[in-house]
């Protein structure tokens, strides 16, 4: 196996190591093991890449030394290091702690090993130390990629004692994102089972590829705000604030600012992630312990969720045989892993867009202006990902039990697609849009209530064509996630124009008198007739490429 640099760099602390009680190389040997293993691992950030040849984690660090540079213009942006270092250290804070969450948990929570180590003559410290050591190599590697070219650009511009504080915040703050994640691990295996835990992991895996892109969305425009005087105030709940501490020391030393309460941030960020580390090393032998709940089944039938389920079944299916597909669709959607990380940045996208595009208004004129206008059409960019959604619906990591949809003794196969629709509309599609309606009915007032609800009817056309054009020879949830990507792009695209042009209308709609009322009853008619014609009774037949 390959020697690797921080093997090699390890090496020279082989005697601390023999102080504290480790078998120095036995625990070489198993992080060497872990180390290899790290090569073959996607990431998470390079989940949706159709090549996954070579060493998909150094490629990844050259992604988030990329990402790094969204930090340099706030180093060079002045000298008022409260200000611009917290916006520093947030960012920071929030790209290391979801990665260390969605893409190495499986070190923190790694049980399969022990399969292994407690048959062999290994003592307990040396596999915990193994595992603490592979976390800091970890967060060393990510974090010095993410943070090599602002340390660079900050050395040329603002000296060698601002780079020498910011190498020394940076590690006090990997030490505490360390112990938060697993901290939040410890806490939900206590009152929780394992199953709770790969669901948590899962969200933040999605909160990942959707902060990504609506950060940097947010960030193009926070720019127009350069202008502006910046002015702070302290209040006791800044004490909260973690990004706010491992700027204070930046205002201290650099802007000799002694007030109390910069000192006090000062002092918490150094003082809180040494007693974190304390904390859970004590509460490390109650972790391991708790660890074993992985290795276990849930068996809690959420009889509530499946309450919720049987409703809404009842509401939007005829039949009892539509019922039943409809109740196993939303199970899917909801329990299928694969499925969330591949849909839900999409339904993070879709509530994130329209109030990007709103940004630059609300900037320009603030909210006062709002009311009045038509800036409630922006909600129609959250229709731009019912294709993407849809697409998804063919697809399942479970796709070899589709034999199921030919084993039915139903000729009717439309009752497959409806179901599966039906689910998509209710579980996922209705949710998002009536909390984006109220988030724009607080904003716009209730005389958007016509325009919402044309908006959700054309959403529902708009899955409709969809649904016609992408999915219409292929039973829902029989296709592996192999194949995914391959999605038509012409088809795609016309989808998408297709959802302007219901914007444009809709706008035209709204300059004639009682147009947008007039504009309701005609999606109405043209969605109740799709309907009828893209779920025509059809005779089962043998599918190709079901699996």
């Amino acid at each position: 196996m390959k020697n690797f640099f921080s093997l090699r760099m390890l090496d020279y602390f082989r005697r601390l190591f023999a102080m504290l009680g480790v078998d120095y190389p036995v625990m070489r040997r198993i992080l060497q093991v872990k180390l290899t293993m790290d090569q073959r691992r996607v990431p998470t950030i390079f989940e949706q890449s159709k090549t996954k040849e070579g060493n998909q984690f150094i490629k990844s660090l050259g992604l988030y030394a990329f990402y790094g540079l969204i930090l340099i213009p706030f180093i060079v942006f002045g000298d008022y290091y409260l200000f611009q270092m917290s916006l520093v250290f947030s960012m920071m804070m929030f790209i290391l702690m979801t990665t260390m969450i969605a893409d190495f948990s499986a070190v923190l929570l790694d049980v399969r090993d022990k399969n292994i180590l407690n048959t062999k003559p290994v003592n307990q410290r040396t596999v915990s130390m193994a595992k603490v050591v592979h976390v800091c190599i970890y967060m060393t590697q990510v974090t010095g990629a993410f943070a090599v070219v602002p340390l660079l650009v900050g050395l040329f511009v603002n000296g060698v004692l601002f780079t020498v504080i910011f190498l020394i915040e940076i590690l006090l703050t990997g030490m505490l994102i360390v112990v938060l994640t697993a901290l939040i691990y410890i806490f939900i295996l206590r009152f929780f089972d394992g199953e709770r835990l790969k669901d948590v992991i899962n969200y933040v895996q999605i909160l990942l590829s959707v902060g990504i892109v609506a950060g940097y969305q947010v960030l193009v425009r926070v720019f127009d705000f350069s202008g502006l005087n910046i002015e702070f105030t302290f209040q006791w709940w800044h004490l909260l604030l973690p990004p706010i501490w491992y700027s204070a020391p930046f205002e201290w030393i650099l802007n000799g600012n002694p007030a109390g309460y910069i000192v006090a941030y000062s002092i918490l960020s150094v003082v809180v992630p040494i007693v974190a580390i304390i904390i859970y090393s004590r509460l490390v032998p109650s972790f391991e312990q708790n660890l074993q709940k992985l290795l276990q089944y849930s068996g809690d039938n959420k009889r509530r969720a499946h309450r919720v389920d049987r409703f809404f079944a009842k509401i939007v299916c005829k039949s009892k045989e539509e019922r039943t597909f409809y109740r196993f669709s939303a199970l899917m959607m909801k329990q299928e892993r694969e499925f969330k990380l591949k849909v839900y940045p999409s339904l993070g996208f879709a509530f994130v867009f329209p109030f990007i595009f709103l940004f630059n208004e609300i900037s320009r004129n603030g909210f006062g202006g709002l009311p009045g206008s038509k800036y409630f059409l922006t909600i129609y960019f959250g229709n731009i990902m019912i294709p993407a959604v849809v697409h998804m619906l063919k697809f399942s990591s479970n796709y070899k039990g589709a034999w199921i949809f030919r084993a039915t003794p139903m000729r009717d196969e439309s009752i497959f697609y409806r179901a599966a629709l039906k689910a998509f509309l209710t579980k996922l599609y209705l949710p998002l849009m009536l909390v984006l309606s109220v988030f724009f009915l607080s904003m716009f007032s209730f005389r958007i209530v016509p325009d919402l609800l044309v908006i959700l009817v054309t959403g529902v056309l708009h899955a409709l064509l969809s649904y016609k054009l992408l999915n219409n020879q292929t039973y829902p949830f029989s296709r592996s996630f192999e194949f995914a990507s391959d999605m038509d792009t012409a088809k795609n695209i016309i989808l998408m124009i297709i959802v302007g042009l219901f914007g444009g209308i809709h706008y035209l709609a709204t300059l004639l008198p009682y147009g947008v009322l007039g504009y309701l009853v005609l999606v109405i008619i043209a969605a109740m007739i799709s309907w009828k014609h893209v779920f025509s009774i059809k005779e089962k037949k043998a599918q190709a490429g079901q699996s």
